[in-house]
């Protein structure tokens, strides 16, 4: 039996904790469930203050996921989401939740 590898890859764990999806382009296949209890663990182990989530590549969100990102709030951490695609920062602007989460675009190179 195969194990299945969480597609949430952290970069960094601290008070700033950097979290990517490896350059996944579309994010339909994630445990919602798991990937929350992960997080949830993370922001436990680590004192985090703050999750970055590097949308680099992500094209396609479920609106699952966005509610899963959106949730994190009750945690006591701030939510940054670093370059989402134009598609996913249209339906953030449209649901009002980029108002509960910091939007960046920086340049990588």
């Amino acid at each position: 039996m195969a194990v299945q590898q969480s597609p949430i890859e952290v970069y960094q764990a601290g008070e700033l904790t950097v979290l990517g999806f490896g350059g996944q382009s579309v994010l339909d296949h994630i445990d919602l469930g798991e990937a929350r209890a992960e997080i949830a663990e993370l922001v436990s182990e680590h004192n985090c203050r703050n999750l970055a989530f590097d949308l680099t590549g992500v094209r396609l969100m479920p609106s699952g996921m966005l509610g899963l990102l959106a949730s994190l709030r009750q945690l006591g951490v701030e939510v940054h989401l670093y370059n989402p695609s134009e598609d996913i920062r249209e339906v953030l602007e449209l649901t009002r939740l980029d108002q509960l989460m910091h939007l960046h675009q920086v340049d990588v190179e």
